[in-house]
């Protein structure tokens, strides 16, 4: 992607979703937004108004499912997951 959306630099709104996978899946809110800071690129997902953020945490790739909202002029974090085993 050449260009990241407007949405991008917006506040960070976790859902419980991903709230319960981060215990499950060893990571933190702080891990959550360097991995985003870091993030090398952003695609549109299969679920219409979502997109797949591909990024890394300790030298592995993850993936971490974003939702923009507009009216609250946030980036809601649906779920995030290590790719690969």
């Amino acid at each position: 992607m050449a260009e990241w959306p407007v949405w991008w630099n917006w506040g960070l709104e976790v859902s419980p979703h991903a709230i319960k996978r981060m215990a499950e899946r060893d990571f933190t809110e702080l891990d959550l937004r360097r991995m985003l800071d870091l993030a090398q690129t952003i695609d549109s997902d299969i679920v219409p108004g979502r997109w797949r953020v591909l990024t890394r945490l300790r030298r592995r790739p993850w993936e971490i499912i974003v939702e923009p909202d507009t009216e609250a002029q946030r980036v809601v974090v649906i779920t995030a997951y290590p790719l690969g085993k």
